[in-house]
């Protein structure tokens, strides 16, 4: 691989982690697939190409980490909300409560589903 491939290959890298960032920042996550797949090329062929010497790596380096922190935090708060969101269907279904001995009770909630037509 000559020296402007590899320059060509870093620059894509960049620019697609930018992208990546961006898409990150903003909550468009439906981005986030297609971008991990080319990504996933990208450093494949780094990969074969062994390009590991190279200076202008440590930027592209350090922004996969902080790519990576930022994933990692977007996933933290997806499971958060699906937590959040198990939770309120609980007390939906029923109610628990604590006796004067400290005994658990469950209140089993009654949901009525009614669609009311106005004129």
């Amino acid at each position: 691989m000559t020296p402007n491939d590899t320059q060509s290959l870093i620059d894509r890298l960049d620019d697609l982690l930018e992208t990546e960032r961006r898409a990150l920042l903003a909550g468009d996550l439906e981005k986030i697939g297609p971008i991990l797949t080319r990504k996933e090329q990208l450093i494949d062929r780094f990969n074969a190409h062994e390009i590991d010497r190279d200076p202008n790596l440590a930027a592209v380096q350090q922004k996969l980490v902080r790519n990576q922190e930022l994933l990692d935090g977007a996933l933290e708060g997806i499971r958060k909300v699906a937590a959040r969101m198990a939770a309120m269907r609980r007390v939906r279904q029923s109610l628990d409560t604590y006796d004067e001995s400290g005994k658990r009770q469950t209140i089993n909630g009654v949901v009525l589903r009614k669609i009311e037509k106005r004129a």
